[in-house]
């Protein structure tokens, strides 16, 4: 954990919970893509840029979830570079309650405002075109979260973040995290068709074909959709579906996960009623989800 591979003539990454990017953009200046997933985690992180002798000038985050940007306030503090996250993400960047708050609806009790939700406070710019070096350029990832963004080095090193899940993943946690299931199929569709040397996912190997991982990832998802319409044929509401999700793929209820798959099967329904294959009804003060035949 925390080794640094090389995969370009310029770009690198750094082994750990979730990858962090090195762009090096002369022989003393790099950027980072994310940060880590804590103080430790950015420690870290600079302990790898010292001993390379590399001068941090920025970090560009791919979003905000706090796995990736959870050393953002460490090495900002440590050598004073700039912030940037695209879109509504430097927004939950500056103030990480956010994430917990939506994630649950409301205030988050204590169980959920803790370093895996909630990333510290960090001074974060809003990211545009013109922040970026010459040479590296934005790849739009909406799906998983609000404006997920991915970068692409000049040598064609292309840092995908959260985009994809392995295999494993897949098979283990079956239902992982989506924001808005419709911008999420069309970001797979289009990485499939996306040319790159290399993709480097935040949470999987390295690879210089991500189609076929595109691909499952794709399938997986109308996977889920088809197993909702099946449980919602006759009328139920969200805490039923929710609790035959969890017994159909044999996942362990707490606080993190009800939160999370809660909030990502919220998206599939709402995605499935703007398609037109879901309902609503309200029936006994309660909201009722019903498969449309």
């Amino acid at each position: 954990m925390f080794e640094l591979h090389q995969v370009t003539e310029s770009a690198y990454y750094i082994q750990s919970p979730a990858k962090v990017g090195v762009i090096r953009l002369n022989e003393t200046d790099v950027c980072l893509i994310d940060s880590g997933s804590d103080k430790e985690s950015g420690r870290k992180v600079r302990q790898i840029l010292d001993a390379n002798h590399w001068r941090l000038k920025a970090i560009y985050s791919t979003h905000s979830n706090a796995d990736h940007i959870g050393g953002n306030k460490y090495l900002q503090t440590q050598t004073g570079c700039d912030i940037f996250a695209p879109g509504i993400e430097r927004d939950f960047s500056v103030h990480p309650l956010l994430e917990p708050s939506f994630l649950y609806g409301g205030f988050p009790p204590k169980d959920l405002r803790h370093k895996f939700l909630m990333a510290q406070e960090s001074d974060v710019k809003q990211l545009t075109e013109g922040d970026l070096p010459k040479g590296i350029t934005m790849i739009p990832l909406q799906g998983h979260f609000f404006d997920m963004t991915g970068f692409q080095s000049t040598d064609g090193a292309a840092f995908l973040a959260d985009c994809v899940s392995s295999k494993e993943t897949l098979d283990k946690y079956q239902i992982t995290f989506i924001y808005d299931v419709a911008a999420y199929l069309e970001t797979l569709e289009r990485i499939k068709t996306m040319r790159a040397r290399v993709y480097i996912p935040a949470h999987t190997e390295i690879t210089d074909d991500i189609a076929p991982l595109a691909q499952r990832n794709i399938d997986k998802v109308n996977e889920i959709a088809n197993r909702i319409l099946d449980l919602c044929i006759s009328p139920v509401n969200f805490e039923a579906v929710l609790q035959k999700l969890f017994r159909a793929y044999e996942l362990t209820m707490s606080f993190e996960q009800y939160v999370l798959v809660g909030s990502t099967v919220r998206s599939y329904l709402a995605w499935l009623k703007d398609m037109g294959r879901m309902d609503i009804r309200f029936e006994d003060g309660q909201l009722l989800w019903q498969t449309n035949s």
